[in-house]
């Protein structure tokens, strides 16, 4: 058999591991023009703890409940989780309402396609 008849099964391999590097996903996702809903993050969220749960984030993601929330919201959304939580991460029994917001705002405005300029401070009341 010779190299040319396995260029397309390469080719075909080439593209899946493309499509499913975690660099390629989030800018494909973010061209989509449909805003995340509610339940597309809650499932994703679920994953994002399962995968913690297997040991996929490494053991300081399991360390604790919040060490747990925080890797998950990095899992969530890598881009938000850097302009919102990365400089002050959640601390134990800590409820960040505007965070929050914030968070769930620049997942939307990053389904959208559009600038996530002005979305930390949205909510400062």
């Amino acid at each position: 058999m010779s190299n040319k008849s396995n260029l397309p099964v390469l080719n075909i391999l080439l593209l899946l591991i493309l499509l499913s590097s975690s660099n390629f996903l989030p800018s494909a996702l973010a061209k989509s023009r449909n805003p995340i809903t509610d339940s597309e993050t809650k499932k994703k969220k679920s994953e994002c703890y399962a995968d913690i749960e297997s040991g996929l984030w490494g053991e300081q993601c399991k360390s604790s409940s919040i060490a747990k929330e925080n890797c998950a919201l990095k899992c969530l959304s890598p881009a938000c989780y850097e302009l919102i939580y990365e400089s002050d991460p959640l601390e134990e029994g800590e409820k960040d309402f505007i965070r929050s917001q914030e968070f769930k705002y620049c997942m939307y405005k990053l389904s959208l396609g559009e600038s996530l300029e002005g979305v930390k401070g949205t909510f400062d009341y």
